[in-house]
């Protein structure tokens, strides 16, 4: 353990062990995430970091309220009540965090799956066995989360000797993915049947390529839309609004008021707006991760 991971454990233990049953999945989504801790661990830090935040956050608070309202026992008291709220928002943040990972990484290896699992299958072409396939793929792969949970399974088979439907099935367990969870599954009954390997990797590859095929279209149309909108709603309305409130300025006056509109519509608005559509297209393109 780390120096503060090892205080927050000392202090919180005992604890812990009477609020992990308030987060049964919390073991499941660690190994999931990749993070090294235990549960009683990763319940510590949380409970930890938050009654630091509280310590922090009353005085921090208790001063902005005072200057604000001049009460100081109001504004102490309301510092607690927003510290307290403050610090278990942050808990429960903590404990979502992992989440957020998990949702990182599943992006990830559904967003390379395709590709990756195409380069698998043309490994697997050669006849070699399941475990030599994959410490191949890793040696010779960039494909960045698949590479790292394959590793995995090769640490598995080679380091602590496991053999290779064991390591798929612990693979599975601390997969991220649906998608990749269902091909080590296909991979295993493919195994433990005596079918083809290659045939099942080549029959898969052509499926998730389909479907990667079909995000894209799906994706031009998303994009189509949105470069509509934003030519017709935005970089239309800016000009007519513009035109329009100049021509207002010219006959009616107000000539200061329509100069801090326009000021707004054009160096704030129009940015916030652009930057909205390029992280709502970012985010819906295929392959981003």
């Amino acid at each position: 353990m780390s120096s503060f991971q090892n205080f927050a454990f000392r202090i919180f233990r005992e604890y812990t062990k009477h609020f992990m049953i308030f987060f049964p999945d919390l073991k499941k989504i660690l190994k999931k995430s990749d993070m090294p801790y235990t549960t009683q661990e990763y319940l510590s830090m949380s409970m930890l970091i938050s009654l630091i935040a509280l310590i922090l956050f009353i005085p921090v608070f208790s001063l902005l309220f005072t200057i604000l309202v001049k009460d100081i026992l109001f504004s102490i008291l309301f510092a607690i009540l927003s510290g307290l709220v403050a610090s278990v928002g942050l808990f429960f943040g903590m404990i979502k965090y992992p989440l957020s990972i998990i949702k990182s990484k599943e992006s990830n290896l559904n967003n390379s799956l395709p590709f990756a699992l195409l380069y698998l299958a043309t490994i697997s072409s050669s006849k070699l066995p399941l475990f030599k396939t994959l410490n191949i793929f890793t040696k010779f792969s960039s494909y960045g989360e698949i590479k790292k949970q394959i590793n995995n399974i090769n640490n598995d088979t080679k380091l602590f000797g496991l053999d290779i439907i064991t390591a798929l099935e612990r693979a599975v367990e601390r997969s991220p993915s649906k998608n990749f969870s269902e091909l080590l599954y296909g991979l295993l009954s493919t195994i433990r049947a005596g079918g083809d390997m290659n045939i099942y990797l080549k029959q898969k590859s052509i499926n998730f390529m389909n479907e990667y095929k079909r995000k894209l279209h799906e994706f031009s149309n998303t994009l189509t839309l949105f470069i509509e909108i934003y030519l017709t709603a935005i970089i239309l309305g800016a000009i007519f609004f513009t035109i329009l409130t100049a021509i207002i300025s010219a006959i009616g006056g107000g000539g200061e008021d329509i100069i801090i509109l326009q000021f707004i519509l054009i160096f704030l608005f129009m940015p916030l707006i652009s930057i909205m559509f390029i992280y709502l297209i970012k985010s819906s393109t295929p392959g981003e991760e």
